[in-house]
């Protein structure tokens, strides 16, 4: 299926890359997770039960730890559009196939594909073949058990994960599955 999709490319391109590309929702309402007590002690977690939520898009490089990271209000067609431009034009000399799922904003008949970009689908209810997802829970792991009075203080949350977490190597260790380095 690859090979198909770079017979169609251009020699314009000076590379060639891999990514992986996912949403992810983050919001208001309270994750709950794991908590260490004594035995038998139920935890008690704060809680808030608030549903505004911003939505987190991202592509990761398994073969070079590249990666875009952008928030956006909703998870849309017109969002999707919006993240595709803005990868297309991180390195616009290298020709980025990325891998995803099948979401129905992802093949939208008004989505326009920048020319550096090809999709390459996953099949149908598989979240498990998608190593971006890997990412996503990770970060979720970093707001459990936590309380945003506000979104913008969840935002700003949300920027210090990125900063700290989203790093070359560790997207290349999570996201390295071995069925990419056949």
């Amino acid at each position: 299926m690859l090979e198909s999709v770079l017979k169609n490319v251009s020699a314009d391109f000076s590379s060639f890359n891999l990514y992986v590309q996912d949403e992810s929702r983050f919001g208001l309402f309270t994750r709950n997770g794991k908590s260490l007590t004594a035995k038998g002690v139920k935890p008690i977690c704060a809680y808030q039960n608030v549903f505004k939520s911003t939505y987190i898009f991202g592509a990761f490089s398994p073969y070079n730890g590249d990666s875009l990271v952008m928030e956006l209000p909703y998870c849309n067609g017109d969002n999707f559009q919006i993240f595709l431009n803005e990868f297309s034009k991180k390195k616009p000399e290298e020709f980025k196939v990325i891998v995803l799922d099948n979401g129905a904003f992802h093949k939208g008949k008004s989505l326009v594909i920048p020319e550096n970009i090809a999709l390459l689908f996953l099949p149908p209810y598989s979240p498990e073949l998608n190593p971006a997802e890997l990412v996503w829970l990770n970060m979720k792991r970093k707001t459990t058990n936590q309380i945003y009075k506000t979104m913008e203080e969840l935002k700003i949350k949300l920027d210090q994960i990125v900063e700290t977490l989203i790093t070359k190597e560790f997207i290349m260790s999570l996201c390295g599955f071995s069925y990419f380095f056949k």
